[in-house]
């Protein structure tokens, strides 16, 4: 236009939207001499259909135009176009300005109400103009190269994770037979073994079993984590609940010469769960308490109402976890690193399967531990019934 050098093929394409020829004349001569690229619209429909199928860098839209088909008043084209544009996922981080002759503060309050991103007064400053439109196509080129990152970050760690469970999965099968080929020997089904032969296959069963529980928690938590898992609800007595939990560790607490008490309140509520996965997170929960203390405990089971639900908790007089790892024990591979505490074999998935299982109940979980109180307290609160989203967690099963 006007005899002006066009700009470079590479440069930013800016769609102006007005219903005055002269107008989008003179800003397409300002857009050149600033380097950018421009495509014209003169009316509400033309614009969207433009937008959506050039996918300019940016888009200057008169407020009054003619709506055509978008079923609003000429006078508010330009909001509507904004606020189609802003909905839709493929066109949300396109930067808009509103160029228009209204100065009205309630025309300005309608802009940002659409999702406007900036709005400027007729008649404009090509200087400020440019300002304006360089200042968002910075901002839209590091919105995008940010949502790049977080998609290949995302594709990153499924390929991890998908690797993680295919080598996972074909450890299992190999695991099995081993463990079964040693029981084998140990009875004495190929030969009699000498004591000591013996006593090294049986400490090799005891390493090649804490691989295989190792293996169990990673597909378990990969299936929860991908919703596959379903809940089987029964309706659950906290008393009944907890002195179950105790029975079936009573063997091992003996030998770690701890005290287990139980503690339920009268007025517990009795609420639906999944009982085979609710005393697995029970028992996570007191390895924990018995192995990562380093000597005799004294370990409370405990559940009382709470609200709408019942609040569960798990507390021993350990040695306490420090208040900088209260979040990331739940998170998957996370464990408290301490000079405190004996080294034992842990997948640091215990409390992220706990995590998972509670909020797939519909419930929360959280720890108090340190700031002077001794020990730890694990407290998951459930509610009655696992809302309908939550249970079961996959409708399917692979």
């Amino acid at each position: 236009m006007n005899g002006l050098v066009p700009p470079p093929e590479n440069a930013p394409i800016i769609l102006v939207a007005d219903d005055v020829p002269a107008n989008v004349e003179l800003l397409f001569d300002q857009l050149h001499v600033l380097g950018f690229r421009a495509i014209a619209a003169y009316d509400g429909p033309s614009a969207l259909r433009t937008c959506f199928e050039q996918m300019p860098d940016l888009c200057i839209l008169d407020v009054s135009m003619p709506a055509g088909d978008l079923d609003v008043d000429d006078r508010s084209t330009g909001f509507e176009v904004c606020r189609r544009i802003k909905r839709d996922s493929r066109t949300a981080r396109i930067p808009v300005i509103f160029v228009t002759a209204l100065n009205d503060t309630t025309d300005r309050v309608k802009a940002i109400e659409a999702g406007g991103d900036d709005f400027l007064t007729k008649p404009h400053n090509r200087l400020v103009l440019g300002a304006r439109v360089r200042s968002l196509l910075k901002l839209k080129a590091a919105t995008d190269a940010l949502e790049e990152s977080l998609r290949k970050q995302k594709e990153l760690e499924k390929v991890r994770d998908d690797l993680m469970k295919m080598i996972v999965h074909d450890l299992k099968s190999p695991l099995t037979s081993i463990i079964g080929a040693m029981e084998m020997l140990i009875d004495g089904d190929f030969g009699t073994l000498a004591a000591e032969q013996k006593s090294a296959l049986a400490d090799a069963e005891l390493r090649a079993e804490d691989l295989l529980a190792l293996i169990e928690d990673l597909l378990e938590v990969a299936r929860l984590e991908e919703t596959q898992l379903a809940l089987h609800l029964v309706p659950t007595k906290p008393a009944a609940l907890l002195a179950e939990v105790c029975r079936e560790w009573d063997v091992r607490s003996q030998q770690e010469h701890a005290t287990v008490h139980v503690e339920v309140a009268d007025d517990t509520l009795v609420i639906e769960t999944d009982q085979p996965l609710l005393k697995r997170v029970f028992g996570n929960l007191m390895q924990n308490s018995l192995t990562h203390s380093g000597r005799a405990v004294n370990v409370t089971l405990a559940a009382r109402r709470e609200n709408d639900g019942v609040l569960f908790t798990v507390a021993d007089d350990g040695v306490g976890i420090p208040a900088e790892y209260h979040d990331i024990i739940f998170r998957k591979f996370e464990q408290v690193k301490t000079p405190h505490i004996p080294r034992v074999r842990s997948s640091g998935l215990g409390l992220a399967f706990c995590k998972l299982v509670v909020e797939a109940h519909g419930g929360r979980i959280w720890v108090q531990s340190g700031g002077g109180m001794i020990g730890s307290a694990f407290h998951f609160w459930l509610p009655l019934k696992p809302p309908s989203a939550a249970a079961p967690i996959g409708a399917s099963v692979r």
